[in-house]
């Protein structure tokens, strides 16, 4: 683990991942897709000899059709109402991967705080804001990945009649993932897709070298933010995901700002040092994942969970040091 200390000043901070444009065979064209989904933008690279945004498409409408809290008619939306519905491929490998996240955050990661987030008016129900003590007691009944499971017929069972699943924080990773695997079945050997600031990559850059990623360091003022670079790395087959409070916050009745991650064992928004969290990891999915179980932690104890996991590093910003986990890849600032 190496610390950095911060050159510049700075009050609120976010890290903004962009990238080249890849090439993959010299044979083949290098193709844009680009466009809006799940509230966000995504913009896809590939080298292939056909034009496959349809099917990139296709691949975004089936995991929000699966996955997504605001989609009425989505598998994890009728499972909330308590349909008896069984679970399908998409939901059953992110429910696991969301278990696994939880056992080794400490418990700070847990798509079951739905109702938490609900409250808290940053979910997929209109909430006020500003809950109650009696409100987040009995919200709290209700969380607990940790004692959930899929039964041998496929049934999501909770450890409540009414717990709730918002996956929101891992599926934008995930999509990554699923679209980056439709684009391998169809030959594709080079490609970024990034939605929504969460990318995989794969194979090459344009220089025919690793992906180059610049990740900025915006300090904010009363109007805009000023975007100062922080670091390039170099990198590729492997997921890239940040989160940081910088942008999705409320301000309460006491006008205390109130950030969108919010503690499973609390059920208030977590408290922490952490500015921002850059994961990189083997998928998409998992950066997603990791990053926000870093916002949601203690830096030392965000240290405590990388330095256990193999293949996943992290750089962690604080108001007056960056640290670097083992296995982060040099930059340059």
């Amino acid at each position: 683990m190496k610390k950095i200390n911060l050159q510049f000043p700075i009050t609120v901070f976010f890290l903004l991942l962009a990238t080249g444009i890849c090439s993959c065979d010299r044979q083949k064209s290098v193709r844009i897709a680009s466009g809006q989904v799940w509230n966000t933008f995504y913009n896809i690279t590939y080298s292939s000899d056909r034009d496959l945004h349809d099917s990139i498409r296709q691949a975004m409408h089936t995991v929000e059709l699966s996955l997504s809290p605001f989609c009425d008619s989505s598998l994890v939306s009728r499972i909330n109402r308590g349909e008896k519905i069984r679970t399908d491929s998409l939901l059953s490998r992110i429910f696991e991967a969301s278990k696994t996240v939880n056992r080794f955050s400490f418990g700070a990661f847990d798509p079951t705080v739905a109702p938490l987030i609900n409250l808290w008016g940053f979910g997929y129900k209109n909430g006020k804001g500003d809950p109650t003590q009696e409100e987040i007691d009995s919200a709290l009944t209700r969380v607990g990945i940790a004692g959930c499971l899929i039964d041998s017929a496929g049934y999501l069972v909770g450890i409540h009649p009414h717990t709730e699943y918002n996956f929101s924080a891992i599926t934008k990773g995930y999509g990554c993932d699923i679209v980056g695997e439709m684009l391998a079945r169809n030959g594709v050997k080079d490609y970024m897709v990034e939605i929504g600031g969460e990318i995989a990559l794969k194979g090459e850059s344009p220089r025919h070298a690793p992906w180059r990623i610049m990740i900025e360091a915006p300090v904010e003022n009363d109007t805009v933010f000023v975007r100062e670079r922080l670091a390039v790395i170099g990198i590729t087959d492997c997921g890239v995901a940040t989160s940081g409070n910088y942008r999705n916050h409320r301000t309460d009745a006491s006008g205390q700002k109130r950030w969108h991650t919010i503690s499973p064992v609390t059920g208030y928004p977590a408290e922490t040092d952490m500015l921002s969290a850059t994961v990189i990891a083997p998928t998409a999915m998992l950066a997603d994942a990791y990053a926000t179980s870093a916002m949601a932690l203690p830096t030392d104890s965000a240290v405590k969970m990388f330095d256990k996991l193999e293949g996943i590093s992290a750089l962690l910003v604080t108001p007056d040091t960056i640290i670097a986990t083992d296995g982060f890849p040099s930059f340059k600032d």
